[in-house]
């Protein structure tokens, strides 16, 4: 009998790679897209067509964006956009996916894109329509939708209104974001819950970080609340450089290895993405690895792993 399956976009490339101190590469980019995809990873956010002044790693963003596709044309690649503007740049690169994300509070819109919220959700819901317009798959984030590094908890209501604008807007993926790692797992499975029932049409994804160290306990919620769509980023590198306190995301190898213990099918190897990691350790030049990857190392040096 087939076991289920679950869907992982790996987004280190993009949201792992925003912030770092080092500066990548388009080559090491592009070895660490080859490598997640060696390991059987389907799905990668590859970049940002944000202002290279704001966020110079992803300086690179059309160059890279072209190379991936033409190398991995089997490859879901998707790229994110901040704007109208950004999602020009994206289709002139040739983009096929697109991602826009709109932070569910206040403040948190105004320091990452200096918008206020009502103006973020229309200039999200444009870029969406435009997209859709144009022919491409879109993706729509919903940011601190547990709570806010400037404004704490924030309200369900407001993170169920702000989805289902995304979803009419054209959204076919939506994106919950626990962007500073500070939900509990009722509170997740919860609203995810919630939000399944009341967008039937919508896929539905969730997007984790593991600051507490509840990243994979986080996952677990989701999958109960019937969630099937992951974002995750090998070695759980990342972090939102305007979110103060938002460490790594959940580590793509943490989140294989919970999923395929509960009997659920990844299809992806995770001495694969072990081989990933180490790739990111050498290009950032520190160790790296989710809270598994020592256990996994172990493992595979005793030849029980793979």
């Amino acid at each position: 009998m087939a076991r289920e399956a679950i869907h992982i976009t790996d987004v280190s490339p993009r949201d792992g790679l925003q912030n770092q101190a080092v500066a990548v590469s388009t080559a090491d980019k592009l070895e660490l897209v080859r490598r997640l995809a060696a390991a059987g990873v389907a799905s990668v956010e590859a970049t940002s067509f944000v202002s290279p002044k704001a966020v110079p790693q992803m300086a690179d963003a059309a160059e890279l964006l072209r190379e991936v596709q033409a190398a991995w044309p089997a490859l879901r690649v998707s790229a994110l956009v901040p704007n109208v503007r950004g999602l020009e740049r994206a289709q002139a690169a040739g983009a096929r996916e697109v991602a826009v994300v709109l932070s569910a509070t206040e403040t948190m819109n105004r320091r990452n894109i200096n918008m206020g919220l009502d103006e973020a959700t229309e200039v999200s819901a444009q870029t969406l329509q435009q997209a859709r317009a144009a022919g491409l798959a879109t993706r729509a984030y919903v940011a601190v939708a547990f709570e806010c590094p400037f404004e704490g908890a924030v309200p369900a209501e407001r993170v169920f209104a702000l989805a289902q604008r995304m979803a009419a807007a054209g959204a076919q993926e939506l994106v919950v974001a626990d962007t500073i790692g500070a939900a509990a797992p009722t509170e997740v499975k919860a609203r995810l819950a919630t939000l399944l029932q009341a967008l039937p049409g919508t896929a539905l994804a969730v997007h984790l970080h593991d600051t507490r160290g509840l990243g994979s306990a986080l996952a677990f919620a989701a999958l109960e609340a019937g969630v099937r769509r992951f974002d995750a980023s090998v070695g759980g590198i990342g972090g939102c450089p305007f979110a103060p306190g938002a460490a790594g995301n959940l580590a793509t190898e943490d989140l294989v290895l919970m999923a395929e213990g509960c009997g659920l099918d990844t299809g992806i190897s995770l001495p694969g993405l072990l081989h990933a990691v180490d790739h990111a350790e050498a290009v950032l030049g520190r160790p790296l690895g989710g809270r598994s990857a020592a256990w996994l190392r172990r493992q595979q040096e005793r030849g029980l792993l793979g």
